[in-house]
């Protein structure tokens, strides 16, 4: 796969779950910039798989021994189902385990369900292979939601809606009144504005080079909305020397190191977004030190799927998180390369693949 290859839809058969595992018919799935890294050779992948980690879907069969989800249940699919028996786990830590269930890219011969119609296997990405009509997945990896939650919307909490408002709610902990800088506005930035302005956030500044991004970020709450070249000098007028709180949502060197700019001393600053592997940061460490700033990272919103997400699918069923807005423009399964494409040009936040009604 690459840039220059286009992804191939192909047919393919599941085999039934096994124990611990459902069978899920999607309804929508959403294009992730991590599917792009995958695709344009950023990370070091295995290839000859079904693309896709952001998904919904109706559980149609369960195997063995799952009470939970239930045949019907609208589920989120999450691409690390946490094991509860590593060190991660012990220490309440579900979003760094060591050994995911149902996870990696299920290419052993004993995890793999997907097969193409001779029978030979194909893997699945993150353990999910959202961009695919049906999954097998492991039950864990499967998080019942509020069925009134939008289809589409749900689709996104696998990914880029929970990894933003976590990073807000629960790596850097936002409280009310403080200030809060958001750099990148793609769909996790969008997403970790909405809940640093649920938090009731004292200001919300958003930076980003596009306009259209930054004028949306002004409809969802932002106080101030910047292009990268304003900052941080801006931001430090705006702020009186610097924000209390700096997420950066892109997951580029050049802007995490704007980033460590923008905070005061003594403030935070979360990476949220994925850099490339290998890519490195500078930091100026005597300035670090003096003026005694906490650095973090932020993997996948320090989330805890069975308690946040639906917690965050209610947030949205209620009012609270207006994360329809994320959502570009829905499309077909063919579109997938137009929508990476469009990735590449940073044309919109999100583009979700709908597959239709599938209770």
């Amino acid at each position: 796969m690459g840039p220059d290859r286009p992804l191939s839809i192909e047919s393919f058969t599941l085999d039934a779950p096994r124990p611990g595992e459902v069978l899920v018919a999607m309804v929508a799935s959403g294009v992730c910039r991590s599917d792009l890294h995958v695709v344009d050779g950023d990370w070091a992948r295995p290839t000859e798989v079904i693309l896709g980690h952001e998904g919904a879907g109706i559980v149609q069969a369960v195997g063995e021994g799952v009470a939970n989800p239930r045949v019907g249940d609208l589920v989120v699919l999450v691409w690390t189902a946490p094991c509860g028996a590593c060190r991660a786990c012990g220490r309440g830590e579900p979003w760094l385990c060591a050994t995911p269930r149902g996870g990696g890219h299920r290419m052993a011969a004993d995890a793999v369900r997907a097969r193409r119609r001779d029978g030979s296997p194909l893997g699945v990405y993150s353990g999910v292979g959202t961009h695919a009509s049906h999954q097998v997945v492991d039950a864990a990896a499967a998080i019942t939601v509020d069925p009134r939650t939008p289809h589409d919307v749900a689709a996104l909490l696998g990914c880029a809606a929970t990894t933003g408002i976590g990073a807000v709610r629960n790596t850097a902990g936002v409280g009310a009144g403080e200030s809060v800088v958001i750099i990148g506005l793609g769909g996790v930035g969008l997403s970790a504005l909405m809940a640093a302005v649920d938090a009731q956030a004292g200001s919300v500044i958003a930076i980003d080079p596009e306009a259209g991004k930054r004028a949306l970020a002004l409809e969802l709450g932002a106080t101030a909305a910047l292009s990268p070249d304003q900052a941080p000098d801006e931001v430090r007028r705006l702020t009186d020397g610097g924000a209390d709180h700096v997420l950066e949502c892109i997951g580029l060197p050049v802007t995490s190191e704007l980033a460590l700019g923008c905070v005061r001393p003594g403030g935070t600053v979360t990476l949220v977004g994925m850099i490339g592997q290998a890519e490195r940061i500078r930091i100026d460490g005597y300035r670090f030190v003096e003026d005694g700033i906490r650095l973090l990272g932020s993997n996948y919103g320090s989330l805890v799927p069975e308690r946040d997400i639906p917690r965050v699918a209610l947030d949205v069923v209620e009012g609270r998180l207006p994360l329809g807005r994320l959502v570009t423009a829905h499309i077909p399964l063919t579109a997938i390369d137009d929508a990476l494409a469009a990735m590449r040009r940073r044309d919109g936040a999100r583009r979700v693949v709908m597959f239709g009604d599938a209770a």
